[in-house]
């Protein structure tokens, strides 16, 4: 039995007439599968074996991130396709995730056809490992055995000889330190060994044809497997004869303070503070220089390049090159969120504080992991989607990836300030607090709902987390790591936010009155301004049903942080450099609220306020969830939170002008 299927669109298969240990056709890259339990250094061998010669992407038909990259053996050797599979501690699957491992192990997938997996065994949780591999072993799989973390092992006084392991097994061993790159050269040279001549098979292990289906087994069947498995287990760790785990290691001693509540709570909650003081603060100034570099130099040389009409430097200025902007503009946000996250995850932090989390997060079938892209949202929702990658099985990061747009980013809050200055002068504080309050409250109710409606299937199951050893994190890792992500961002999700940006462009510069030229319009005679006056209406029951207010919010679709230009444009004032003191701008929405509303400005003042926290993230948001999630779930999930945004709206103003 071999593990193969056909090659995924965009990435060609080998040849179907490599069969067995050799390969018949050498000119076609072998694909190689990367196997292992969470926290082995799966991910961190993978970045090292193939640099950046590597793309994110599904797996067919599911959701499921994976790796997959080209591994550049040098030597002479062939290059290979590898496949960095999710991380599991067994084959008979429970999530997607494991689905995914299981089946392109088991050859049973449309991944791709694998010639060889090189399974990751921790040396200091050998008989985790020892179990795992027995399985990929079962499915008949090709295999040879990457030995890490054997220094770590060392420290507790449990030393596992690699020499001895593939003695015992069977199959060849390699001790790797995937951190540093010690043992990779002779990794490749045992992978292109075992591709021409074949590795051989697992002693004591037998495949069994659809091993990795056990799972649809009956219960006894099921059962008696594990318990051969166990054994086998038993006896390569007798052999090897593993002496017993030293005294508790310095991990154990700090963890033995770390995870009491009274301690690991405050740490975590500084911790979460820091990673939103990155998203908010450290970030800033960044971005700040990036986009006055888009819209100073670069703008002007493409002014003074650019012939033509006016209407032609228009589109690209104030639409390709804003749009290019706002992608390059998040990308050091996106830098800074994606390194902070791999330092946590390298340095055995981010297990801590999922573990200290996990209570809180159960109610809503989530584990503590999901607590951090949560936190992060209140920064700012687009780091926050990228946080969900620490969350282990798809199902979770896709719930966790609905709920972060609910947090309320600070874009928004300078929506909030304008509003409740112009309307709750003397309480200007507690209403900007409320809506945080409401904030939280919009993401509890509706993980909630998701629950009970699209994620029925998410089953409670016990948290189990393995606590890797505490490690100095590696800076080439982390670097790229970091940059292969951001990549991945501004590629993929950039061109969705550029074609938007230039849309919307179109749409203010086409006039649908007479008398005006293209691109030089004013707001309310363009598509745009049509387009805003059509909506009006829809938004009358909430008490803010007139142009202005429509034509904000449709602005706030590309960043929530204009919505306050977009009053001042449409308004013809200047904008207020602090929204809390809103001057012209501020009397002039008033009158308007208070001829909408009916005399209940201050209702429709609040309904407007719940409407710009739960409607529509940014485009840009929009994009990230489209490269993670798909289409047809972000599409979804706009629907519906433009459909909750008008509820809540439409209720706060009805009761708020009762009161």
């Amino acid at each position: 039995m071999s593990c193969h299927a056909p090659g995924p669109g965009g990435l060609p298969g080998p040849d179907d007439a490599r069969r067995g240990g050799g390969r018949a056709d050498l000119r076609d890259p072998a694909t190689v599968l990367l196997v292992g339990n969470p926290n082995v250094g799966k991910s961190t061998l993978f970045n090292s074996l193939t640099g950046a010669r590597q793309q994110v992407t599904n797996a067919p038909g599911t959701t499921v991130e994976l790796q997959v990259g080209v591994w550049r053996q040098g030597g002479g050797a062939d290059p290979v396709r590898l496949i960095d599979l999710p991380g599991t501690y067994s084959l008979l699957a429970r999530s997607p995730d494991e689905r995914v491992t299981a089946d392109a192990v088991a050859g049973a997938s449309r991944l791709g056809r694998a010639d060889l997996a090189v399974v990751l065994v921790e040396a200091a949780g050998l008989a985790r490992s020892l179990y795992l591999l027995a399985q990929v072993a079962q499915t008949g799989c090709p295999l040879v055995v990457a030995l890490t973390m054997a220094d770590v092992a060392a420290s507790r006084g449990i030393p596992v000889d690699a020499d001895r392991l593939a003695e015992v097994l069977g199959v060849p061993v390699v001790a790797v330190d995937p951190r540093t790159g010690a043992g990779i050269p002779e990794l490749a040279r045992t992978v292109e060994a075992a591709l021409s001549a074949g590795p051989g098979s697992v002693v004591g292990i037998e495949a069994v044809a659809d091993a990795a289906d056990a799972d649809g087994a009956d219960l006894a069947a099921g059962l008696a497997q594990a318990e051969t498995l166990f054994g086998w287990v038993d006896e390569v760790t007798q052999q090897l004869a593993t002496p017993e785990p030293r005294a508790r290691t310095a991990s154990d001693r700090v963890d033995g303070v770390l995870l009491r509540p009274w301690v690991g709570v405050p740490v975590f909650l500084a911790v979460a503070w820091l990673l939103f003081q990155l998203a908010t603060s450290l970030a800033a100034p960044l971005m700040d220089a990036v986009s006055a570099f888009v819209s100073g130099p670069v703008t002007d040389l493409a002014r003074v390049l650019i012939p033509g009409p006016a209407w032609l430097e228009g589109f690209v200025v104030d639409g390709l090159l804003q749009g290019v902007g706002t992608v390059l503009s998040f990308a050091p946000l996106m830098a800074v969120m994606f390194l902070a996250i791999a330092l946590l995850e390298d340095c055995g932090y981010l297990a801590r504080a999922a573990f200290v989390a996990d209570r809180a997060m159960r109610a809503l079938g989530l584990d503590g992991r999901a607590v951090l892209p949560l936190v992060v949202g209140f920064g700012c929702n687009l780091p926050a989607l990228a946080a969900t990658r620490t969350l282990p099985h798809a199902r979770q990061r896709l719930l966790t990836g609905l709920l972060v747009p609910y947090a309320s980013c600070t874009a928004r809050l300078t929506v909030y300030l304008l509003l409740a200055s112009i309307f709750f002068p003397g309480h200007a504080g507690t209403a900007v607090f409320l809506m945080y309050v409401a904030s939280v409250a919009l993401i509890v109710l509706g993980g909630l709902a998701l629950r009970r409606t699209a994620f029925r299937d998410l089953e409670q199951e016990p948290f189990v987390l393995v606590l890797p050893a505490y490690q100095r994190p590696r800076v080439r890792a982390l670097l790229l790591s970091a940059w292969l992500r951001t990549r991945a961002f501004v590629t993929k999700a950039g061109r969705v936010i550029v074609a938007t940006l230039a849309v919307v462009w179109v749409l203010l510069a086409v006039p649908v009155t007479g008398g005006h030229a293209v691109a030089d319009v004013p707001v309310q005679d363009s598509l745009y301004g049509s387009a805003a006056q059509a909506i009006a209406p829809a938004l009358a029951p909430a008490g803010f049903g007139e142009w202005h207010s429509a034509a904000a919010l449709v602005t706030g679709f590309v960043a929530k942080e204009v919505v306050v230009g977009s009053f001042a444009q449409t308004y013809a004032v200047d904008e207020p450099s602090d929204p809390s003191q809103a001057g012209d701008l501020g009397a002039q929405m008033r009158a308007t609220f208070e001829e909408t509303s009916g005399g209940h400005a201050a209702a429709a003042a609040a309904a407007f306020m719940v409407f710009v926290l739960a409607y529509t993230p940014c485009v840009a948001t929009l994009a990230e969830q489209k490269r993670l999630f798909g289409g047809r779930w972000t599409i979804g999930a706009m629907v519906v939170q433009l459909a909750v945004a008008w509820v809540l709206a439409v209720a706060v103003f009805q009761v708020g002008r009762l009161l």
